[in-house]
């Protein structure tokens, strides 16, 4: 884990020479270079990541609570530290607890620090899990949770057999793991597994090419027929101070000047392109991340085109890490008592990966409000989140009673008029209705 982790930040650096002397000639020249991609390629996905709301269906007015659960956490900011130390990693993880006053608290933790064991033939359900963290004065403190009791080794204690148990109220063990690229019988996988060996190979290319332009990119010059001049000591001693604005001359016809030619480094550049071409490839990253077309970035339909094979890696990722965020929302009502800790309807609404400008944006939900789509989910595909919904709902019903207000201060509709009694006879038909409907209402003579 802590390859990948160096491999992100960009501390990985090897300075890779084809011999061991320029290792030593340039190996200060070079230490601070960096050209690192590993980087760009996780924060790609993880930036299109973002968990919006949740919801459960057989459970009215709940969007509330998780809401509640998810803003003390701050889980808005730390939501995002997890799934990228997933990707990185392979694997990372939630603990929720009750804190002083009994309310559930999430904690995010890395895969360095926590562990798990599932149940023989299970795929979800944890055996146990423990947590080993240092705190500020460098003691270890350690943690083990089943779904009976807990276990725990005070802060600077060595002796595991030392720690005290107490029972766990939950009678579930309080883990989440957050799986990238889970397989069926095998671990997780960091995005950054097949990438690193190609990243290696563009770090000796690129070294390469900034040795040889040190050492002969520049045209160098030889001379012939010249005599060596030596010092006291024996060793040769240069006969020209060669520079842009110097003319070498000597004084014998045999002598002759002439250079050789720089060396070219339009291959490494080439060299350079390919790997990173096949680096795109694995990583399923568009070309124009990599700035291989020259800098020049798609737009329109070749936008939505080029970026269509990340857009699905992200909404893959999705999928098994909205199934982990619902087992914490549910552990949260574990933690409080309250029957919707099994609530498995639930689901997970993310925000749209995919980037669009906002007239097609705008225009793609006109077109499902005609087909009676409803109001608030048009909202939340427009990009607004649950408290701007929950917002906008106060909102028009403040503009329902405004209107209502208004109409009271127009113009009222007419009444009808005194209804007819007696021999008071209605007043006979307008247009032409004929002769015979008015001989009903004229008297006779």
């Amino acid at each position: 884990m802590l390859v990948y982790g160096n491999y992100y930040e960009g501390e990985q650096q090897k300075l890779a020479f084809a011999q061991p002397r320029y290792k030593t000639a340039f190996h200060d020249v070079f230490a601070q270079w960096r050209d690192n991609f590993c980087g760009m390629i996780i924060d790609s996905a993880n930036e299109r990541m973002n968990v919006d709301s949740f919801r459960l269906p057989d459970h009215e007015g709940s969007d509330k609570d998780v809401r509640e659960f998810w803003q003390r956490n701050s889980m808005d900011a730390f939501s995002s530290s997890v799934h990228l130390d997933a990707m990185v990693a392979g694997t990372s993880y939630v603990l929720v607890w009750a804190d002083a006053e009994g309310r559930p608290t999430i904690t995010p933790y890395s895969g360095e620090q926590m562990v798990v064991q599932y149940k023989t033939g299970s795929l979800t359900e944890i055996q146990a899990a423990a947590l080993f963290i240092q705190d500020a004065w460098g003691r270890q403190i350690s943690t083990l949770w089943t779904d009976k009791y807990v276990y725990e080794v005070s802060a600077g204690t060595a002796d595991w057999e030392s720690g005290t148990v107490q029972k766990n109220p939950l009678g579930i063990v309080p883990v989440v793991p957050f799986h990238n690229r889970a397989r069926l019988g095998r671990p997780a996988v960091s995005d950054l597994h097949n990438v690193i060996p190609i990243q290696d190979a563009i770090n000796k290319t690129v070294t390469d090419a900034l040795t040889a332009s040190e050492t002969a990119a520049f045209p160098q010059r030889w001379v012939t027929g010249l005599e060596i001049v030596e010092d006291e000591h024996g060793n040769p001693v240069e006969p020209f101070s060669v520079a842009a604005d110097k003319l070498l001359q000597a004084e014998s016809d045999l002598v002759k000047f002439g250079s050789f030619e720089a060396a070219d480094l339009k291959n490494y550049v080439t060299l350079v392109s390919m790997l990173v071409q096949h680096m795109a490839s694995l990583s399923r990253l568009p070309l124009h991340y990599f700035l291989v077309n020259g800098g020049a970035s798609p737009s329109g339909e070749s936008l939505i085109s080029a970026e269509a094979g990340l857009v699905a890696k992200v909404k893959e990722r999705m999928l098994h890490f909205g199934e982990s965020w619902e087992r914490v929302i549910r552990l949260c009502f574990a933690v409080l008592g309250d029957s919707r800790r099994n609530a498995y309807t639930m689901e997970t609404m993310w925000r749209d990966p995919e980037y669009r400008t906002e007239a097609q944006h705008v225009d793609a939900l006109l077109k499902l409000a005609q087909l009676d789509v409803p109001r608030e989910f048009l909202w939340s595909s427009a990009g607004f989140s649950a408290a701007q919904i929950s917002a906008f709902r106060k909102m028009r019903v403040e503009d329902a009673k405004a209107a209502a207000e208004i109409q009271k201060l127009g113009p009222q509709p007419q009444t009808a008029g005194p209804a007819v009694t007696g021999d008071v006879k209605p007043k006979p038909p307008q247009g032409n209705s004929g002769n015979a409907n008015r001989k009903i209402y004229e008297p006779s003579h």
